[in-house]
Order: structure tokens, then sequence, then C-alpha cells
């Protein structure tokens, strides 16, 4: 269908809201080193557009947003990067919990938090816990994730399953394996978006993004504001999602 000939636009009816985005916050060492700043305030600068981004998809009615934190593979950077961002993420908890539950908002973690110390993984549960009543927005953080390891780590788990007798393998099912995922019991997303320019996936959410439309924004993360959103939700809804249906 066209858009010239799409119902919704004719009549002027909204459009409902992607029911999960899924963002790849890329840029923040690019922003800083384009000031001269230190790395550290690139990721500061970061944190309020992630902040931006939270409101912006409330505001927007999307269920859930999805945030691509810190990655697997972030643990080879600098030492002292990694402790900024460490630092940055205990500040954030830290701060941020009392306001997501203020605005409705349910935060749930992926990833392995544990790498991040026993402390801050003690913050990371309390905060799932304080803001478990959230209804108006599902924020996911993604901390020290790897699809590529969660797929793994899932086809262990199945492997496990088989070997006890409580899982056929020959009638497991798509969605019976998605179960396994850290991501079990969330809606798959919708769209995905990266910033910075960069036009791949990074290990991000491999198996859930086999239907996501993608948009990539040449804006850098600590630019990101919610124009930026609404232009990819704009975008997102001038695509024809035809799921491999037909050509």
């Amino acid at each position: 269908m066209s858009a010239a000939s799409d119902p919704r636009l004719a009549t002027g009816a909204p459009q409902a809201p992607p029911a999960h985005v899924a963002i790849i916050m890329d840029g923040n060492r690019r922003w800083a080193e384009g000031r001269g700043v230190p790395v550290a305030l690139g990721h500061r600068a970061g944190a309020e557009a992630a902040r931006r981004a939270v409101q912006a998809a409330a505001d927007a009615g999307i269920g859930w947003l999805t945030l691509f934190a810190f990655s697997s593979e972030n643990w080879r950077r600098p030492m002292e990067e990694v402790s900024a961002l460490s630092g940055l993420l205990r500040l954030y908890l830290r701060n941020e919990v009392a306001g997501l539950v203020r605005d409705g908002v349910k935060l749930h973690v992926i990833g392995d938090h544990s790498r991040f110390g026993a402390d801050l993984s003690a913050m990371v549960a309390d905060a799932e816990k304080a803001t478990a009543g959230g209804s108006r927005l599902n924020l996911v953080m993604a901390l020290s994730y790897g699809a590529r390891d969660e797929i793994l780590t899932a086809t262990k788990a199945v492997a496990r399953a088989a070997r006890a007798g409580t899982l056929d393998p020959e009638t497991l099912t798509e969605a019976q394996f998605g179960g396994f995922l850290q991501t079990a019991g969330m809606p798959d997303p919708d769209l995905i978006i990266r910033t910075s320019g960069e036009q791949r996936l990074s290990n991000f959410l491999l198996w859930q993004a086999a239907y996501a439309e993608f948009v990539f924004l040449d804006v850098l993360w600590p630019d990101f504001a919610a124009e930026d959103l609404q232009g990819a939700v704009a975008e997102f809804h001038r695509r024809e999602r035809r799921y491999g249906l037909r050509a």
C-alpha cells in the first residue's frame, strides 16, 4: 500500500507509534573529540541524551524503549573509559530512579551486569524493583550485553532442558526458543535507530531484529533530541513492512 492510498493518511487518523523502539547510542567519543574535551564528558552528555530519549518515547506513546548502553565488547576499551562509564551508570541509577518511578517508567536490564561488581549489580536489582509498578513506558537498558553470547547461552539452556527430558528439540519453535533469551516476554523491536552515521548492528539484538526497520542517523548521540526520535518514527511509518511475505 502506498502512502497515497493509505486510508489512515487519507482520513488524517493518527498512526500508532511503534510498540518497541531500540537505539544503538553511538558517537559519545567522537562528540568529545570534536570539542577537544575528555571522553568522559562525551559519555556524560550521552547520558543527558538518554534522558531526553526516554522522555520523548514516553510522550510519543511508545511502549518499549531499549537503549544499548554498554556492549560486552566495551570492556576492551581503555580502563579509564570503562571506569568513567561505570561511574556514570552508578550516578544514573542513584539520581534517576526516583524520576523513573514518578514518570511511570519500568526499568528492565539485560546483559551480564554482574561484571560491573556486586555493588553496582545490587543497584541495578534495586532499581528494577523500585520501578516495577511503572506502566507508562518499559525502559530496557542493555548493559554488558552481546547478542551472540545471549543466543549461545540460550542454546546451552535448550540443550540442558533436552538432556533433562523436559524439552523435545524436534518440536522446539521459534517462540519457545525466544523464551530462553534475556528478552523473554518483551516484544521484538519494530524500529532500530543507530546514531553517528554507522550502519551496522554491532552484536545488538540479532535474534530479535529479524523484522525490524532500521533508521541510521548522522547525528552524534549526545546531540540526539526528541525531534530525531520523531523523525525516525515518521520514517518508520513511511515503510511498508512485508515480513518476507512478498517482494
